[in-house]
Formats: C-alpha cells, structure tokens, sequence
C-alpha cells in the first residue's frame, strides 16, 4: 500500500534508511525529533511509502519547490528512493514515484527532478523507465562540510 509515511514511523524510515547508504540508524536525539517534527510539519514535503505486510519495505521522498518562473509554477525534487533489498524488483519504488508524480501534478509543478549518484545501469534504466531522463538537465553538486 503506498500512502505518505505516519508521524509514528521514523524508526522504520531510518530503518529502511540502511538499504540506502546509511551504515547505522542515528540516536532518537532532540534534534532528531526537532527535524521530524519540521519534515511532518511541512505542507511541501512528503515521505512517501510502500507498505507490505504492516513493513516500511519502500520510500522517496517529494519536495514541491515555489518557484517564480513557469508561470509561477513549482516543481517537485524527489530524492532518497530506497527499497528493502529483499523487496527489489517488485516494482514497488516505482509506485512510490507514481504517487509523487500524483503529488506533482496535484501541485500543478512543471517538472520533475532527481539526482542519483548510482553509475549502475540497472539504476539508470530503473528511473529512464520511471520517465526521467539524463539529457535535459546537467547536474553539478558542491559537498558542504
């Protein structure tokens, strides 16, 4: 069942978190919860979420951006897709992009974007066939410490 993540279920997102790039789960600090608390708060971003058997198997993560171009128009950044790695190729991160993409146009957003860091092929087709493209767009990324 795919549906925007429950306030009550950050344990299971960072979780879920360590089929990313993630190599621990982070303490429940104040500051934890202080940004959850902003993230759950915020009508412009959704944590999305592929639920099987009562288990955070699948998630991304959609921004919707205002923006003063396009027609004054926003657009939607979607970042951290993730599955279980016992839950791969069922399509289930795919049905998280589709609800993202519900969200988008829901927003009346002019496009959509994502980075991935991944250079495996697999990936790649995985998100050419989710409708996104690597020609439009030249990404650049400056790491902040």
């Amino acid at each position: 069942m795919v549906r925007e993540i429950y306030q009550n279920e950050l344990k299971e997102l960072l979780e879920l978190y360590l089929h990313l790039h993630e190599d621990s789960i982070p303490a429940i600090t104040d500051e934890v919860l202080f940004n959850w608390q902003n993230v759950i708060d915020d009508i412009n971003h959704h944590i999305i979420v592929n639920e099987v058997d009562g288990r955070l198997v699948s998630s991304c993560v959609c921004v919707i951006i205002p923006n003063f171009t396009r027609g004054i128009r926003p657009y939607a950044f979607i970042e951290n897709v993730v599955t279980h790695a016992d839950y791969r190729g069922r399509g289930l991160a795919s049905e998280c992009l589709d609800f993202a993409k519900k969200i988008a146009i829901k927003e009346n957003c002019y496009k959509m974007m994502l980075l991935t860091g991944s250079k495996n092929e697999s990936t790649l087709r995985f998100y050419e066939k989710a409708g996104y493209n690597s020609s439009d767009k030249t990404a650049f990324i400056q790491w902040l410490q």
